[in-house]
């Protein structure tokens, strides 16, 4: 019964997101009450849990949430981002322009969201269209694939922090970092691929129009840029610091000097750092660029937020509806054991993705989900967590399709027509999510 009561829930949270067009954040709420109440629990105790649970998530990853939200913000509006983008491309060259945007994406969706650094690099992407005299059409599903495959696969970006929080993990950020940094390369490797074989061979209207769109004017319409230094260091920094904490910790070093470079890796104060190192991006320090851009950074991590938090409190009232002792009774680490659990976090997600087009929902609702049976068959510590998470991440990511945001930013910059996107950008996320579960699972045999 606990069960059909959890299934319920979760069709309620996705028939009132996408039937009702309900805000998830709301959705996961009633979710949330409907699983309190349907389970008998207390009235006092479904309070208690919903408190606990938004407040006990916001405690450990609200600022970092925040602080990333910040950096990406402050590097979509210096030109950080572009900069951190023509340095990608001087490396590769341009006779390799959709290697150049896969790398590209893959590097700027760290910290910044996909649909934003899809609307940024637009303009270089057709200018580097035009440059190579490749199809626009495959240009941007090599781009769109690499912001993807960051996007759900590594922390700073807020979904798969929210998934770390919810299983427990955020003490894990670096590994969760290191692997996730390592997992996204086959997504972006399929990605590349697909642009190049099928991507390629679809024309759009703007395949004949990409007269107006020079890659040198492009450069220059940004006014002066930051340096490549300045333009990485928000984002290096923070993984630095992280994974010097990290590694400290593992190592069980101690003393005056180890102890300060483990609260240097802390991430609220590794990403604190990123901000300050972000700061000094800034053209010149006023109300616009202090308080306005800060704000607006402010504005976009609410929802975030506000859905995470939520997710937490669904994640705690169905850990305390007792759902977890029974999962334990039936001894299911027999039958799910190693590798082969991935599949059940993989597949949730998937579903959730599908049905309601967010992969930031679908990683929090599905790390929610999936929390209870972690201990009870004996997943624990940073390497068995960080592929939990990748497992969520990579079923997040299948697929993206009309109700994704994302979906309709890539198709409508193109100019790609809706069958086309189909064939282009869904089938490539498909292939993305199927093989980072696969990736994920090999990791697990050799690492576990």
């Amino acid at each position: 019964m606990l069960f059909f009561v959890l299934v319920i829930g979760v069709l309620l949270i996705v028939i009132a997101t996408t039937k009702f067009k309900l805000h998830p954040f709301l959705s996961l709420l009633l979710g949330t009450l409907f699983v309190g109440f349907a389970s008998g629990m207390p009235l006092d105790k479904i309070v208690e849990n919903i408190n606990s649970g938004f407040g006990g998530l916001m405690t450990s990853i609200g600022l970092v949430i925040i602080f990333g939200t910040i950096i990406g913000t402050i590097l979509e509006k210096t030109g950080a981002a572009l900069r951190m983008a023509e340095v990608v491309l001087r490396v590769v060259g341009p006779k390799r322009p959709q290697l150049a945007m896969s790398l590209i994406g893959y590097i700027v969706s760290i910290p910044v969201f996909c649909d934003s650094s899809f609307v940024i690099l637009s303009s270089l992407r057709k200018a580097l269209a035009k440059r190579a005299k490749v199809a626009v059409a495959s240009m941007s599903v090599a781009l769109a694939t690499g912001l993807y495959a960051t996007h759900t696969l590594v922390p700073p970006t807020p979904g798969p922090i929210a998934a770390a929080g919810n299983i427990g993990a955020e003490g894990f950020l670096g590994t969760i970092i290191l692997i996730g940094l390592i997992v996204a390369i086959p997504a972006v490797v399929v990605g590349y691929f697909w642009a190049t074989k099928v991507a390629s061979k679809i024309k759009v209207e703007d395949d004949g129009n990409e007269m107006d769109y020079d890659y040198d004017e492009i450069v220059r319409s940004f006014g002066k840029m930051p340096s490549a230094f300045q333009a990485f260091l928000p984002i290096i920094l923070p993984i630095v610091l992280i994974g010097i904490g990290s590694v400290l910790t593992a190592l069980g070093i101690e003393g005056s000097i180890a102890d300060f470079f483990i609260f240097l890796g802390k991430p609220v104060i590794a990403l604190l750092a990123g901000v300050i190192a972000a700061l000094t991006l800034l053209p010149r320090y006023d109300e616009e660029t202090l308080t306005k851009w800060i704000g607006e950074a402010l504005l976009d991590a609410a929802p975030i937020l506000l859905i995470t938090g939520a997710g937490g409190a669904f994640g705690t009232v169905i850990k305390n509806t007792g759902i977890a002792e029974i999962i334990q009774s039936w001894d299911i680490g027999n039958i799910l054991s190693g590798s082969l659990f991935l599949l059940i976090p993989f597949l949730i997600a998937a579903a959730l993705k599908t049905a309601q087009g967010s992969s930031t929902a679908s990683l929090v609702i599905t790390s929610s989900l999936i929390a209870p049976m972690l201990p009870t068959i004996g997943i624990e510590g940073a390497v068995p967590l960080a592929l939990v998470v990748m497992a969520v991440g990579a079923g997040a990511m299948t697929v993206s399709h009309v109700n994704d945001s994302f979906f309709w930013v890539v198709t409508e910059f193109t100019g790609m027509k809706v069958t086309d996107a189909y064939k282009a950008q869904t089938m490539a996320t498909l292939l993305q999510g199927i093989i980072t579960i696969i990736t994920t699972m090999i990791l697990w045999i050799i690492l576990v």
